[in-house]
């Protein structure tokens, strides 16, 4: 038996999401042996996390790089990093601030559960713009003498928000710096350069969605003295980043997914073997009567979006009523129910197929089993 079979612990094939409740992705078989020698090992934290750092950095192209246990803690260390700075008095301080509370501003629309990562830090959070639209004003409204950070949510930052451009000038403008969660944006690998491109202070990606390294591994990228600061905040440093442990076997399976993923033709290769299974998933089902199967770009970005990135091509599967007497959600939970079980995410008139988290062949596992459904 398997371990999760000796464990009771259901399987799935997944068409939708490589989000934490899902498991993060498969590893690859690279970063599995990269965990296991780094395992043999006793090392320094402190001396492993500086040259994987300055590893990553060299090898994506930017300032600075610290790995973390997840793009959530990256969150909390960045802030925590942007209000300490060098200084181990106020690292060993935090979450507590003399006198007023130092301020971050996120966009309201942007409001989401990782904001809680901002506030372990002892921030106030500051909400600037409206439910429907954010203009430069509000942004300058909002930043006064305690605001320490703006923190920009990619994945739930809808296309009325202020654009990233402008709240990177405004906050440049004013002294303040700019933290840009983008978890799930990654691919293509020039993405992880895309932000601090753009002038952003800090970028923080997840290391165990697409990257495909382990799922308690996550990335900040950004100005080397304030990943400095982020490194100070941290472990195996006393800082409140301290129970957001990342071990060196997951900072060996990262670095060993980013250099994979830095070689143009292994992306190549993986992007490739994404639009293949689509195509096949997409041609296995056109034939069905009373049913329609369209490839088709995922969600551009809105509030709320949990499939990125945006580029890449799904597939969408709708039906007749007429023809097929179930609706998307019955059929939705009688593939979740059967075996083998698969995740397929639901839209209001069917189904919405991902090729990213499948392995070759389990496309066709997935049509097989609509059909079943379908038919």
């Amino acid at each position: 038996m398997g371990f999760y079979q000796r464990l009771g612990v259901k399987t799935y094939i997944t068409c939708g999401s490589n989000g934490t409740a899902n498991g993060g992705s498969i590893m690859y078989p690279q970063v599995l042996a990269a965990m296991a020698d780094a395992s043999r090992s006793f090392i320094r934290m402190s001396d492993l996390h500086d040259k994987a750092g300055r590893h990553l950095a060299q090898v994506i192209g930017v300032e600075g790089a610290y790995v973390t246990s997840g793009a959530a803690a990256g969150v909390a260390i960045a802030v925590a990093a942007c209000l300490t700075g060098k200084d181990w008095s106020k690292v060993h301080r935090l979450p507590d601030h003399p006198g007023e509370r130092p301020e971050v501003i996120i966009q309201v629309m942007q409001r989401n559960y990782y904001e809680l990562m901002i506030r372990l830090t002892g921030s106030r959070l500051v909400e600037v713009g409206l439910a429907n639209a954010t203009n430069a004003w509000h942004l300058e409204a909002g930043i006064g003498e305690r605001t320490a950070a703006i923190v920009h949510f990619e994945a739930y930052a809808p296309p009325t928000d202020l654009p990233l451009e402008q709240v990177i000038a405004i906050g440049h403008k004013h002294g303040i710096p700019v933290i840009v969660d983008a978890a799930a944006e990654f691919p293509p690998f020039s993405v992880l350069r895309r932000y601090t491109d753009m002038g952003a202070d800090l970028a923080i990606f997840s290391g165990g969605k697409a990257l495909r390294g382990p799922q308690s591994s996550g990335l900040i990228l950004g100005k080397r003295e304030l990943i400095e600061a982020c490194a100070m905040n941290g472990s195996p440093f006393h800082g409140i980043g301290r129970p957001m442990k990342v071990g060196k076997e997951e900072i060996a399976g990262l670095v060993t997914a980013v250099e994979l993923w830095s070689d143009p033709d292994f992306e190549r290769r993986e992007l490739e073997g994404w639009e293949q299974r689509t195509v096949a998933f997409v041609d296995a089902l056109r034939d069905l009567r009373g049913v329609r199967v369209s490839r088709a770009p995922s969600p551009p970005p809105s509030s709320g979006r949990q499939l990125s990135p945006s580029w890449f091509e799904l597939a969408h599967v709708e039906w007749d009523p007429a023809v097929i007497r179930k609706t998307p959600q019955q059929v939705v939970d009688a593939l979740r129910a059967g075996d083998p079980a698969i995740i397929i995410p639901s839209l209001p008139n069917g189904l919405m197929f991902s090729p990213q988290c499948l392995e070759p062949g389990e496309e066709a596992v997935v049509a097989r089993r609509l059909r079943e459904e379908l038919q």
